[in-house]
């Protein structure tokens, strides 16, 4: 048989690591993967390819990333996109206007397996 369990007591320094893990921001969650996304000004994510979009937080995994996705092509620092700029964002909403505009003006679309029937 055993003895009597003795119950264990909280050291203040454990005490505050539980209390710091349940208040920091560790990144989790949906909140957390808007963050390392970069979705929203200061996130994680400071560059983007200007290729595939994939995000970057800095020049140097950009720059993995172009080496490892992108062999073939030159690694131009200056033709990134900076997500934590609204410039890229208003430039990229005015080239959707455009392309939105284009295709109103070309003929319709086909409808149920290519007829033309409206």
């Amino acid at each position: 048989m055993t003895g009597k369990a003795k119950p264990k007591k909280h050291t203040a320094k454990e005490i505050a690591a539980k209390i710091d893990a349940a208040t920091t921001n560790r990144g989790g969650g949906k909140a957390g993967q808007a963050d390392r996304l970069g979705q929203d000004k200061g996130g994680h994510a400071k560059l983007a390819c200007p290729l595939c979009r994939t995000p970057a937080p800095d020049i140097k995994s950009m720059q993995i990333h172009y080496e490892a996705r992108h062999p073939k092509l030159p690694f131009e620092p200056e033709k990134l996109l900076n997500l934590h700029s609204s410039a890229p964002a208003a430039a990229a909403a005015a080239a959707a206007a455009a392309a939105a505009a284009e295709a109103t003006t070309s003929k319709p679309k086909p409808g149920v397996r290519g007829s033309l029937k409206k």
